[in-house]
Order: structure tokens, then C-alpha cells, then sequence
């Protein structure tokens, strides 16, 4: 993203109104670090990709991912300052991804954020990822303010949520397995389109046809909002399989959009039915497969048909990045929330009540 000029351009000193993070996202295989102004207008966004060095591997490897962020880190500061024209005396606080992810990854943007509070003074933010995910949609659109219900979906998470005010989320569904990102990836995978699925299956499905294959789409009974993809990936592999057995040839790109139909119903419909039994008219979306083209169709239709203010980030916003770190970061440090050197990486870090009431029934 480009520098912005003109009274974007004052430093915190200049005008004691503006307040400028500087933000730090490591959480799996992106290392990123942006600055961001007020929460919604960023300076610099960068952004140093490894997908092509785990492409080989099918998946991501923690270690091979920590290292990698370890020789970026620097770099990425140093270009997000840059980009930004800025120095570190410009910056007002460090925002920096503490969890859920990866522990070794995280554990480099945290030790890289402590060493600059550290070093420079500056207060230090620690941000919950998922967070960083929901506050993308404030970078762009402008207008949006809390309360609206917002669906998150990625590789590792599958929430939906209600904002009820800047940092403070009530979970009402979340997934009982795999999530949304996961399922792709292992779709993906079993009919041959590799690593990263998610993008992938997306193109092939624009090739395939949707109604070719009756995939099934889980409803929990006694959770309505909550979702289960698993039972999808396993009806996928069985199809593959018994097509394999039988001698058939299987259309990949008609595999790819039965399933990515399957998944997009179910989002869609769980969003809409929360957005409208809660009574809400603002909906968002957020984590990588909210840049999925098929998704982002569906609820915008959806939204349209029932009355439904419709919010999307730019696909670049979907994925990891630090902009969104330091959206949210701006919210948690206007709330006065300070972390010490003592801040460390939470690879659960749960987001509100009810998915932490989740995860403890899940490990007994």
C-alpha cells in the first residue's frame, strides 16, 4: 500500500490526536509488519510470504517457518518504517500478534516487538490474532462501527461472532472439527491441486460444476450456529476413493465446486440466520477464506435479499498481514491495554468465554 502525503504525513508529535502503531504479525508463515494511523489508515503494509518454501512440504512446517521469520523480521521492520517515512521516534506503541498461531513463530514477532518497547520505550500491545482478522474490515470501510456480527473463517479458526464493541466479541457458533481454511487445504490435497488449497479450489471451481456432486452440509442440533467440516472432508475422500475403485474418471474441477458449494452454504446460512435472530443489519467477514470469491458472492446476495449491510476486506486483508494488527492494536491501546517483557506466546489464545468453555470440554 502506498505512503499517504499531507496531513496523513504528521508524526505524533505534530498532532497528539493521531496515534501510530507500529505492528507485527508472525502467527504462521507471513511475516509481516505494518504501520497504522488511528486504527484505520495505513502507512505501510509489508509482507514477506513463504508459500513458496512449504509448497514442497504440502503444508506448513513450524520450525522451517520460525527460522524463516527470523531472518525476515529485521527486514520487515526496517521496510515497514521506510514505506512509511517514519522513524521508531515517530511511533507511539508496538502492536504485535501474542496468539492463537504457532508457538515458535510467535514467539519471534513477540521477542522482536519486547526488544523494540524494549529498546525505544514505547508502550507495548499484545493483539489476539482473530481480533486482528475482525479489525481488517475497519481499514476500508470507513463507516463500519461496533455492534454487527461477523463470520471469521481461516486455516485454523471458524467463528462466528457478534462485535459488540471495539475488543469485546461474544462467540455464538465456532467448529467442532476441522475449520473452514483446513477442510480446503485437505480437499485440496486429496484430488491433487496442492498447497495452499484454499486459493486452489477456488479456481477450480469456477471450471466445475456446483451441483454435480451432493456433498453433505452438518447441522449441529443443539448448537445452530456452531460448524463441523469434517464429515464433508471424509464424504470428499469416500467419493474419491469409491470413483478409484470403480474405475471412473474423476472431474476435478467439478469436486472442487461441489465441495466449495457445501461449505459456502453453510457459512452463508449460519451468518444470515445469526445477523437476523439477533437483530442486526451489519454483516462482515474475515481470515483467508473470506477471499474466497464463492463465499464472498453468496453472503453479498444473501445480504442483499434480507436487508443486510454487507462488509468485506480486500483479499490482501483476508490473509495475514500486520494492518489488521495494528487496527486492532489501535483499539487495545486507546483502552489502555499495556503488556510488560513478560508478554509471551499463547499458541490457544482462546477469543471470548465460550470458546475457551470450548476448548477445555474438548481436552478432557
Amino acid at each position: 500500500m502506498s505512503v499517504k502525503s499531507g496531513d496523513e504525513q504528521k508524526t505524533a508529535s505534530d498532532d497528539k490526536e493521531n496515534v501510530t502503531i507500529l505492528a507485527i504479525e508472525s502467527s504462521c508463515d507471513e511475516t509481516a509488519v505494518a504501520v497504522v494511523r488511528n486504527g484505520r489508515t495505513v502507512l505501510s503494509n509489508i509482507i514477506s510470504s513463504q508459500i513458496a518454501l512449504h509448497t514442497v512440504f504440502g503444508g506448513v512446517v513450524p520450525e522451517i517457518a520460525s527460522r524463516k521469520h527470523v531472518e525476515k523480521i529485521n527486514y520487515c521492520v526496517r521496510a515497514a518504517l521506510k514505506e512509511a517515512s517514519l522513524t521508531l521516534n515517530d511511533i507511539d506503541a508496538i502492536a504485535v500478534t501474542y496468539g492463537p498461531g504457532l508457538v515458535g513463530a510467535l514467539l519471534v514477532g513477540v521477542s522482536e516487538a519486547k526488544a523494540l518497547s524494549f529498546a525505544t520505550g514505547k508502550p507495548l500491545v499484545g493483539v489476539h490474532h482473530i481480533e486482528g482478522h475482525i479489525c481488517a474490515n475497519y481499514i476500508e470501510n470507513k463507516d463500519l462501527e461496533p455492534p454487527f456480527v461477523c463470520l471469521v473463517a481461516s486455516g485454523g479458526h471458524s467463528h462466528l461472532c457478534i462485535v459488540k464493541d471495539y475488543g469485546e466479541y461474544e462467540i455464538i457458533g465456532q467448529t467442532r472439527d476441522d475449520a473452514a481454511g483446513e477442510a480446503f487445504d485437505k480437499v485440496a490435497r486429496a484430488i491433487g491441486l496442492g498447497y495452499p488449497g484454499g486459493p486452489k479450489v477456488d479456481k477450480a471451481a469456477k471450471e466445475g460444476n456446483p451441483d454435480a456432486i451432493s456433498f453433505p452440509q452438518a447441522k449441529i442440533p443443539d448448537a445452530q450456529y456452531d460448524f463441523s467440516f469434517s464429515g464433508l472432508k471424509s464424504a470428499v475422500l469416500n467419493y474419491l476413493n469409491q470413483a478409484e475403485m470403480k474405475g471412473q474418471e474423476v472431474n476435478t474441477n467439478d469436486v472442487a465446486a461441489s465441495f466449495q458449494k457445501a461449505v459456502v452454504s453453510v457459512l452463508t446460512e449460519h451468518a444470515i440466520k445469526a445477523a437476523k435472530e439477533y437483530g442486526y443489519d451489519k454483516l462482515a467477514i474475515a481470515g483467508g477464506v473470506a477471499s474466497n470469491s464463492g463465499l464472498r458472492e453468496a453472503l453479498e446476495k444473501a445480504c442483499a435479499e434480507n436487508g443486510i449491510r454487507f462488509y468485506k476486506p480486500s483479499p490482501i486483508l483476508c490473509t495475514d498481514n500486520a494492518a489488521m494488527i495494528g487496527a486492532a492494536g489501535y483499539y487495545e491501546y486507546k483502552k489502555g491495554v499495556r503488556h510488560g517483557m513478560d508478554l509471551n506466546a499463547v499458541p490457544n489464545l482462546p477469543l471470548g468465554d465460550r470458546e475457551r468453555r470450548f476448548h477445555v470440554n474438548s481436552q478432557k
